[in-house]
């Protein structure tokens, strides 16, 4: 059986959808068959991260309602072995998602793959609730600011509290925290909250720690995950955290001012 894994956040823009395409992209890197699946149904943009915009035929809602298979819907990454992605649809309402139907959908992927990554929506309306419902693992994204750290904790009441796992009595939602858009420079500044003070917060196994980085942009832009530029600082710590997740111990990096930013302050720099 496949592990479920959501990727999750209270709060919108956080980095969810960089999140699922790179952390997706690094099992599947690692010999893991991973599909990503979009749950935000009526905004869709996982194809548009993942370059896939133009083979979209059917969609999750599709598959959901039976008007597909899952073989009909299913997009096989062109970059990358063993890594596929269920957009979600752009024409319906989150109400079409259906518990029974997403649970069959899940139930049917979890014959064929290793792991699961539900791309979840912000907030916590109906596409956000039954993402995470399923979850054997969450991925809590968080920046390192006071309202999303603050919507972070909302959501991890709800994972322990109204999951399917929750409700049956079983072991609880295993909890990673991934911070995104880490600014050494800017904490030492007092711009940021650090990672002591979010830890502090939501008390959740720090996962990983994504630096602010231009690249990331880049990648979205172009259409391809941030993980597969090595060059990129942001890639790089992506790929610490799909070895953390995957049982590896590995030492944080990024996560001290840089010799190139202290230069950029005695320069006046940004």
């Amino acid at each position: 059986m496949a592990k479920i894994v959501v990727v999750t956040s209270g709060k919108g823009g956080v980095g969810k959808t960089t999140s699922s395409a790179a952390i997706g992209t690094g099992f599947a890197l690692r010999g893991q068959k991973t599909v990503i699946i979009d749950f935000d149904v009526g905004l869709r943009n996982l194809d548009l991260v993942m370059n896939c915009e133009r083979r979209v035929v059917y969609d999750l809602i599709n598959v959901v309602n039976e008007e597909a298979t899952l073989n009909q819907a299913l997009i096989k990454d062109k970059r990358t072995e063993g890594l596929y992605i269920l957009p979600a649809s752009q024409t319906r309402d989150k109400d079409a998602l259906t518990i029974k139907g997403v649970e069959r959908v899940l139930k049917e992927l979890s014959t064929v793959f290793d792991i699961i990554v539900c791309d979840s929506p912000a907030g916590i309306e109906r596409g956000a609730l039954t993402a995470m419902y399923f979850a054997d693992e969450a991925i809590i994204v968080t920046n390192p600011e006071v309202s999303s750290v603050r919507d972070s904790d909302r959501i991890l009441g709800i994972l322990q509290s109204k999951t399917k796992r929750a409700e049956n009595g079983k072991g609880p939602v295993k909890e990673h925290l991934l911070i995104t858009r880490y600014s050494p420079e800017r904490v030492k500044k007092g711009e940021m909250l650090s990672i002591a003070d979010i830890e502090e917060i939501l008390a959740v196994p720090l996962l990983g720690v994504i630096p602010e980085s231009k690249s990331v942009l880049k990648a979205s832009n172009q259409g391809v995950p941030v993980i597969l530029d090595p060059s990129s600082v942001a890639g790089q710590a992506y790929c610490d955290a799909v070895d953390r997740f995957l049982g590896k111990e590995i030492e944080h990096r990024f996560t001290q001012p840089s010799r190139m930013g202290i230069l950029k302050r005695m320069f006046g720099g940004e």
